[in-house]
């Protein structure tokens, strides 16, 4: 999915936000804010996806910062609410795929930026798809072998386990996280903190640092395993912008809160509605 003028601000935002996170250096912020805010203004094209800028915006921060992870906080934050919220919400009601996965994309309600009891109350109300290809999904899931599922933020990992869990009744399920920190995106390190080692069977990294991914960046180990899999599950509005540059196969489910108009528009639905889109 390629970049819309609204992506402009948005950008802008990240650096804004990856500078104040990476440091308490109020000269070094500086820097890096205008450094994030150059990256913008030269990488800006409508030819470019916006997963590539915000990149070259995170190894930058890093670069000049010497901050590996400025996400850490939060991470650890989200992760915290995740493990209390599952505990309250709770897998009762995700008997069946739906109820699964409904569980499993109300994960992403999960914002560090947002208050517990809102957060709790939204996910009281539960999913309701604008678009539901699910049962497609779960049709192709009788006859696949192996699924490839792609995480998205740290906060969601307790979310996804029942999900996994269900699919593995069918197929083999690797789920995959990122190869070392980039946003709030769920790393093999965040995998391993969260005490959930040994209960998702197989687990791989993309090899990348990249939100969403980049196949160009991507290992090979994991671009083997992506074109070699049955089906896909993928999570979250990054992937759906790197993954709907490549021509869709039927393999892949997209599972996302549409929240931003760009994303809205390109799925056909309103803003802030959920959608589980095969392509």
């Amino acid at each position: 999915m390629k970049i819309a003028s609204e992506c402009y601000e948005c950008l802008q935002r990240l650096a804004r936000q990856v500078a104040e996170l990476s440091t308490d250096d109020e000269n070094l912020m500086a820097k890096a804010l205008e450094t994030g805010l150059k990256v913008v203004e030269d990488n800006f094209s409508y030819d470019e996806i916006s997963i590539a800028i915000a990149t070259e915006i995170h190894r930058a921060a890093r670069e000049l910062t010497g901050n590996p992870d400025p996400y850490r906080g939060m991470k650890d934050e989200e992760m915290r609410m995740s493990r209390k919220l599952i505990e309250e919400i709770g897998p009762a009601d995700a008997g069946d795929f739906a109820g699964c996965l409904g569980l499993s994309v109300l994960g992403n309600a999960i914002d560090f930026f947002r208050d517990f009891d809102s957060i709790r109350e939204d996910m009281r109300r539960g999913v309701r798809f604008c678009r539901d290809d699910s049962a497609q999904f779960t049709e192709r899931l009788k006859q696949a072998r192996d699924v490839l599922f792609l995480a998205d933020n740290a906060g969601e990992v307790f979310f996804d386990l029942p999900l996994v869990n269900w699919m593995q009744r069918s197929a083999r399920v690797t789920y995959v996280v990122k190869e070392s920190p980039v946003q709030n995106d769920l790393t093999i390190d965040d995998f391993r903190r969260c005490g959930l080692e040994g209960e998702f069977g197989a687990v791989m990294t993309t090899g990348c640092a990249v939100p969403g991914v980049s196949f160009s960046l991507a290992s090979d180990e994991f671009r083997r395993e992506y074109e070699s899999a049955g089906l896909i599950l993928a999570k979250g509005m990054a992937y759906y912008e790197a993954l709907t540059e490549l021509p869709g196969d039927g393999r892949v489910l997209h599972c996302l809160k549409a929240k931003c108009n760009p994303v809205a528009d390109s799925l056909g639905v309103p803003l802030d509605c959920y959608v589980a889109v095969m392509r």
